[in-house]
């Protein structure tokens, strides 16, 4: 097929050599073709259909769906600043004017050289370093706008423990000497699971009490076990590091501090549920944490931990790297599968589950980053003594991202239980600058607020649900009593409102209809039953979305109504 202008060479050679896998392969060339152009040229997008035997009609649906893919020139390098919770509490806002008034453009608009484009955008995952910028592919930790024209090296977030265990290489280690990972103890885990028999590695894993550390909290033997039951061939083994809920970023230190440890757990649970083919999904806007684990991948592969025959065990396994494109919905497990597959990122229907019907429509286990670090120490260690970590409930230890105005921002590594008031006060030196607690979010943008007399539960999974609250992705951010809570939850509500894929209307609908009042309430302008409708919509959005999303995309308002009515209008003693 001729093209004029002719696509570019380095795309042909590409789909030369994937394009035979078929649809599978299209958000990938989408996003070599932008690597190419910056943006996606029709040309591009029907050559690729043309290779993939996908209806260009498909292409463009996809290629709209994702915020960091374009069908239009925008601009040689797209400035996007976060606006989410921890990054509008530290002055995105203000940060955004600035940029523009410096370029001379307004948000969208290219600069005239065509050098640049600023974009307000969800969660970087520099939540302790806010305001988070990425500028290309430099991420830009404490953003100013000296900073923004001229990026210094790539933020690391701070580890605080009390012992390491899921963080004990990060820092201490080159992550991509595989030589130091194996003398500080890894693949010692991988070595004594392969020993086993795939449903004695089960056992294991069922033993140690592990639950997924990615949201749900599901117990992950069980999972294993589904999986592993099922007769159908072939069985995959996915990693979500889709790691863009509001407030984490636990997932990103590990993968670019540690990513051997990820390969060893994809690895150990492969083996386990008889999979011989792994996906690991990382986010679009994590470009180091992709360049590492890349890298990790080519070494492991060197060294014989993956393909053909792994260290002589006889179990083969390769792991094949996907990089998303912006969105928030692919977190979720079967919008992950629809990415992976070359389509929209819209999560399906449950029944049936992935540890039947999952990746390609086969028997699927899927786990995140932080969870894999979890199984590889509990093969390091034994089920018996990671089980005395954490608590009797929440065995082993948890990473929490603390973010926010606190003293001490960053990441803590977890091993025996305390309270958020703990976490906070002792371990992240309290609200910053001596200032008042306001409020506290836990568990992103879906989790609740806490309010400043509420702190004193276990963070451990019955410790949260005895007061009505979740760990969610174990996201705590502050927030003192200079935040108008007014203007976190309206921005909240436009991220639920952009992030909604549209496929269920209750979420659609209801998170737009969600952010139009929490805009009302901002500008003081509420109408009057505002509360009540509200309440209503979120009411509906929780019975009756397809998915996650939508079923939490109120959560954190109704609890903010709760803890701060003065902020709706309510007053004292007029609540439910």
């Amino acid at each position: 097929m001729e093209f004029d202008p002719p696509v570019s060479s380095q795309l042909q050679e590409f789909l030369d050599q994937y394009g035979i896998r078929g649809r599978e392969m299209l958000l990938p060339a989408l996003l070599e073709a932008q690597k190419i152009h910056d943006f996606i040229p029709r040309e591009a997008a029907a050559y690729i259909g043309e290779v993939l035997k996908v209806p260009l009609a498909d292409i463009y649906g996809v290629i709209e769906f994702y915020s960091m893919l374009s069908s239009q020139p925008r601009a040689e390098r797209v400035i996007r600043i976060c606006t989410t919770p921890s990054c509008a509490s530290q002055g995105s806002g203000k940060l955004v004017a600035e940029v523009c008034q410096h370029l001379g453009v307004d948000i969208g608009e290219p600069t005239v050289d065509g050098r640049y484009v600023v974009e307000e955008v969800e969660c970087l995952g520099l939540c302790d370093h806010a305001p988070g910028v990425l500028i290309g592919n430099d991420m830009v930790g404490e953003a100013t706008l000296d900073r923004i024209f001229h990026p210094e090296e790539h933020p690391r977030s701070e580890i605080y423990a009390d012992q390491r265990y899921l963080l004990a290489r990060v820092g201490s280690v080159d992550p991509l000497n595989i030589k130091e990972f194996q003398d500080a103890g890894g693949f010692a885990g991988l070595k004594t699971a392969l020993a086993l028999k795939p449903e004695e590695v089960i056992q294991v894993v069922s033993d140690s009490g592990l639950t997924g550390r990615g949201g749900a909290g599901f117990p992950t033997g069980l999972k294993w076990q589904g999986c592993a039951e099922e007769e159908r061939f072939p069985k995959y083994l996915v990693c979500n590091e889709d790691e863009s809920e509001p407030g984490t970023f636990k997932d990103r230190a590990l993968i670019e501090g540690d990513p051997f440890t990820i390969i060893e757990g994809m690895i150990i649970a492969a083996y386990a549920v008889g999979a011989n083919k792994g996906y690991l999904y990382i986010r679009g806007e994590y470009t180091h944490s992709h360049e590492v684990i890349s890298q990790a991948l080519e070494i492991a592969a060197g060294n014989r931990f993956l393909g053909e025959n792994i260290q002589d065990s006889g179990f083969d396994f390769e792991i094949e790297l996907r990089s998303g494109a912006g969105a928030y919905i692919c977190g979720e497990e079967t919008a992950l599968f629809e990415s992976i597959e070359g389509k929209r990122g819209f999560p399906r229907v449950k029944p049936p589950f992935p540890t039947t019907h999952g990746l390609f429509n086969q028997p699927t286990a899927i786990n995140n980053v932080e969870t894999l670090a979890n199984v590889a120490l509990i093969f390091n260690i034994g089920a018996e003594k990671y089980r005395e970590l954490g608590s009797e409930d929440s065995p082993g230890p948890r990473l929490f991202s603390l973010s926010g105005d606190v003293e001490r921002p960053g990441i803590y590594e977890i091993s025996k239980p305390l309270t958020l008031r703990e976490l906070i006060y002792e371990k992240g030196g309290g609200v910053r600058d001596g200032k008042q607690l306001r409020a506290v979010l836990l568990g992103g943008a879906a989790g609740k607020f806490v309010a400043p007399d509420g702190l004193d539960f276990l963070l451990t999974n019955q410790g949260t649900r005895e007061v009505g609250l979740g760990l969610g992705s174990a996201a705590v951010v502050v927030f003192d009593e200079g935040v108008d809570l007014r203007f976190v939850l309206h921005g909240l509500g436009h991220f639920f409102a952009h992030e909604s894929c549209g496929k269920c209307y209750p979420c659609q609908l209801g998170t737009q209809r969600q952010a139009e009042i929490l805009d009302r309430n901002l500008r003081g302008q509420s109408l009057p039953g505002d509360i009540d409708r509200l309440k209503d919509i979120i009411a509906t959005m929780t019975d009756s979305s397809l998915c996650g999303l939508g079923q939490t995309a109120g959560s954190a308002v109704l609890s903010a109504i709760e803890i701060c009515p003065e902020y709706f209008g309510i007053e004292e003693g007029a609540r439910d």
